[in-house]
């Protein structure tokens, strides 16, 4: 029988891989094509990619996907795109093609050009503006690098000749067939040039920085009009519908939209989102404030903690360490690891984010003896993203004390494993709610996709279809939790450089 049923394509372009996945109508997952891409580290603390390596992985991904759905690509009524965030590519407007290999989040190259500016007492008005850090992880200053260091470049940006994009924007404009420069509210908000409050690029920040607007996207709702994708890439024109940053894209997927919800996604790193409401909320704990998505030009705010390295800790002890050969061997090692051992992992391998913002402290093992092995160092690289969230979870109380976190939502990759469900349950004396699907992050955007489309009901209805897989729950007595609690922050506190 032929298959006649209607999908959304769902783009799911992440650090380290690019995937399509197909959702049908009940939000289902009907097909699912991922394609990994090389990371580059020319220098320390350096982090690359190749856009054309991702462009390739992204169109090889989606048609993996729709092969193996055994469907025709006239059933995809709409395309969402959801993306690694603040990977930062500029690229000629003429040709097509990037003028230097893609800056990602994860780069610290310009460090010292955030630190100047901290300095010369430029952050305060930043931060009112954008809600973000100077930090090297946001956009404007791997732009300006970019700019700066490719020959020939701050010329044909100031001729108009050069487009930058974060990783969405970049894929539309390749998908379109060159025909739509725009990004969303969500991508925009950190790139440290995007005024949240007034919800356009801020001229003032433009100067600060020296960036032209002109090489700027136009910044759409996250759910909208994206133009189409040429025909020559799927087997037929294809509406874009929804862009929105990864992050946001998951708090969407676990359906967070009302104010106090929490969701954790645990991929290459960790990043916590607490839905805000209409009003964005300014931290004084070093969280960020970020626009959770926006619908019918009106955004939604949310704070956020970013943890750089969560699942790129378990990458280290596979392709570097040796000490096993899957992801999900991790478990069972840390399973077998000596309980009298407090071995501690700080895993600032790029630095470390939230609450701390210390780009320049670098990882560091505590505790470690003669009888340590593969199974404690794995069990302290586990615990490593638990202790992180705790940090987050406890400047996000800070920030709003009058609301109590009853719960935490959790998704990504390392939410699979119940061992550590159950360590970050015990560590943050939480419930913690896995749920059935646990591809939010690609759900969020095919959601926002086929609502745009009228494919998928209104924000109310799609709340009412998330379910809860598993709730794990505090066994941890108090004492050893904060003895666990207590070691972590002594470990950190002997690995921060800003002391």
């Amino acid at each position: 029988m032929t298959n006649s049923k209607k999908y959304i394509l769902s783009i799911d372009q992440g650090t380290t891989s690019s995937r399509g996945v197909l959702f049908d109508s009940e939000y289902q997952i009907a097909a699912i094509g991922q394609k990994e891409f090389t990371q580059f580290f020319p220098n320390s603390g350096w982090v690359e990619h190749d856009p054309e390596e991702i462009w390739l992985s992204t169109l090889e991904s989606c048609n993996i996907a729709i092969k193996e759905a055994e469907i025709e690509p006239n059933q995809i009524i709409s395309i969402g795109i959801t993306n690694q965030r603040e990977t930062t590519v500029v690229w000629d407007k003429d040709t097509g093609k990037p003028i230097y290999n893609a800056i990602v989040w994860q780069d610290r190259r310009t460090s010292d050009q955030c630190k100047g500016l901290r300095e010369q007492g430029h952050e305060t008005i930043v931060t009112k503006k954008t809600g973000l850090l100077l930090d090297p992880y946001f956009c404007a200053t791997k732009i300006a690098w970019i700019l700066d260091n490719v020959e020939g470049a701050r010329e044909k940006a100031n001729s108009d000749k050069l487009a930058f994009g974060t990783i969405d924007s970049f894929l539309l404009w390749r998908l379109s067939d060159k025909r739509v420069h725009s990004t969303d509210a969500t991508n925009a908000s950190r790139t440290l040039l995007y005024n949240i409050h007034e919800g356009c690029w801020d001229e003032d920040l433009l100067k600060l920085f020296n960036i032209p607007k002109s090489i700027l996207p136009i910044v759409c709702d996250s759910a909208a009009n994206f133009g189409r994708a040429h025909k020559s890439f799927f087997g037929s024109e294809i509406p874009i519908s929804s862009l929105i940053g990864d992050q946001p894209s998951a708090l969407v997927g676990q359906a967070c939209f009302e104010p106090g919800m929490v969701k954790s996604t645990y991929g290459t790193g960790c990043f916590v989102l607490i839905n805000t409401g209409d009003k964005p909320v300014q931290s004084k704990n070093k969280l960020l404030t970020t626009i959770a998505f926006q619908i019918n030009n009106k955004p939604c705010y949310a704070l956020e903690g970013s943890i750089f390295v969560a699942g790129a800790a378990i990458q280290w002890l596979r392709d570097d360490l040796k000490f096993i050969e899957s992801a999900e061997e991790s478990e069972q090692l840390a399973i077998q690891a000596d309980p009298n051992q407090d071995v501690y992992l700080v895993p600032a391998f790029v630095g470390l984010g939230a609450p701390y913002w210390d780009p320049d402290c670098r990882g560091a093992l505590y505790g470690l003896t003669r009888s340590t092995g593969p199974a404690e160092i794995t069990k302290a690289a586990l615990e490593s993203v638990c202790y992180q969230t705790s940090d987050l979870l406890t400047a996000i109380s800070k920030d709003l004390s009058e609301n109590e976190l009853t719960t935490i939502r959790v998704d990504g990759g390392m939410a699979a494993s119940n061992w550590t469900m159950q360590m970050l349950s015990d560590l943050l004396n939480l419930p913690v709610d896995r749920p059935k699907n646990l591809e939010t992050t690609a759900l969020g955007a095919a959601y926002l996709a086929g609502m745009q489309v009228g494919f998928y009901p209104p924000i109310e209805e799609f709340a009412k279809s998330w379910k809860s897989e598993s709730q794990f729950n505090s066994k941890m007595p108090k004492a050893e939790r904060q003895k666990k609690l207590s070691g972590w922050k002594d470990a950190v506190g002997r690995t921060l450089t800003n002391k």
